[in-house]
C-alpha cells in the first residue's frame, strides 16, 4: 500500500500532505484515517502510547466518541525529507455542550511508501463558547492553504 505524495517532500508535496491528513481527520472515519500510517506506526497523542492501525482505530473511535463535532485545520510549519512538522486547531464540544478548542503541533515521520510511520501530537485545550467558535466543518475549496490565526 501507497499513499502520495512521496518523500522527500518539496513545498508543495508537503503541503498537499498535510491538507490530505485534515481532510481525513474530518471525516472522523477511524478505519479511513489509520489507513494513512505504516501497520506498526507509533503515536505520541498527549499522554498517550499508541501503537499499529488497530489501536489508532481504537483510539480515534474513543476521541471523536467523546469530542462531537468535531472540525480540523492543519498548517504546514516546516518539512525537510521525509519529515513535516504542522500545527494545528480542531474545535469541538463534549456530551454536556461545552465547546473547546484545541491547539497542538505535530511531528511527522514517513516511509518510502508515503505512511505516517511516527507521530507525536502535544495538545492544549481552552474552553470556548459556542460564539467563539470559527471552524464549522471541513475547510472549503477556496480556504485551502490558508494559515490559521493563532488565537
Amino acid at each position: 500500500m501507497t499513499r502520495p505524495p512521496f518523500p522527500p517532500f518539496t513545498a508543495e508535496t508537503a503541503h498537499a500532505k498535510v491538507q490530505a491528513a485534515e481532510d481525513a481527520w474530518n471525516t472522523r472515519d477511524p478505519e479511513r484515517v489509520a489507513l494513512a500510517y505504516t501497520p506498526d506506526s507509533t503515536w505520541r497523542n498527549r499522554d498517550e502510547f499508541v501503537t499499529g492501525r488497530a489501536e489508532i482505530i481504537a483510539f480515534l473511535t474513543r476521541k471523536w466518541a467523546k469530542e462531537l463535532d468535531y472540525a480540523l485545520r492543519k498548517d504546514l510549519w516546516a518539512f525537510t525529507g521525509d519529515r513535516i512538522a504542522v500545527r494545528f486547531q480542531y474545535e469541538c464540544h463534549d456530551a454536556d455542550g461545552r465547546w473547546w478548542r484545541s491547539y497542538g503541533n505535530e511531528l511527522w515521520e514517513f516511509d518510502a511508501d508515503g505512511l505516517m510511520r511516527r507521530r507525536e501530537a502535544s495538545i492544549n485545550d481552552l474552553r470556548i463558547t459556542a460564539e467563539e467558535r470559527r471552524i464549522f466543518g471541513p475547510r472549503q475549496a477556496g480556504d485551502q492553504g490558508r494559515s490559521i490565526p493563532l488565537a
